[in-house]
């Protein structure tokens, strides 16, 4: 048996009972959030981890070294899981897959550009290996993080040392952005 409650403006909230083996929240007639009978967590909108940061301030790049993009803005942390001052990393404290998308952006020169995720100080995943001019190379990776030690981090190796575009009044330039697709 299952129920669902539903607010109307005539009758306040109000329960009746089906066979379905969901909880459903209702307005009027129209579900709202359908609970299912498996076990999990019921995602609602505005307590998923979401967070935007990007580079604000000049960073220059060594030739062919991975080096750790100082993201030291934030557009906006939902859950305040970025660090923007000190470690320039992502750590949940919510366990799920994440999808994350980047954009790395070079000053001027014409290079080679390997925009990588870092794991837990480890590569995780490499984007494409661009030759371009003051373009963006750009990423996305969906990752399982398990809330509670996983992190990540934006690195990159350039072929030819030089600076990155910063972000003009927001992250428009080189940034990372990620935000929670579900629950593990």
């Amino acid at each position: 048996m299952a129920s669902i409650i539903t607010a109307t403006t005539t009758s306040g909230l109000t329960q009746s009972a089906d066979n379905s083996g969901v909880l459903q929240l209702a307005s009027g007639t129209g579900n709202l959030v359908t609970v299912p009978s498996v076990t999990g967590t019921a995602m609602v909108s505005g307590n998923m981890p979401a967070f935007s940061a990007y580079l604000n301030s000049a960073q220059t790049l060594s030739s062919n070294t991975f080096t750790k993009i100082t993201l030291n803005a934030e557009e906006y942390d939902t859950a305040n899981a970025f660090d923007s001052t000190t470690n320039y990393r992502f750590t949940p404290q919510v366990a799920g897959y994440y999808q994350f998308n980047m954009q790395i952006s070079i000053a001027t020169t014409t290079c080679n550009i390997i925009p990588t995720l870092y794991k837990n100080g480890t590569a995780y995943i490499r984007s494409s290996n661009l030759q371009t001019t003051s373009e963006s190379v750009s990423g996305s990776w969906m990752v399982y993080l398990n809330g509670s030690t996983d992190y990540v981090e934006l690195w990159a190796s350039i072929s030819t040392g030089q600076g990155l575009s910063t972000g003009i009044s927001n992250s428009s330039r080189t940034n990372l952005q990620g935000f929670l697709v579900r629950t593990a």
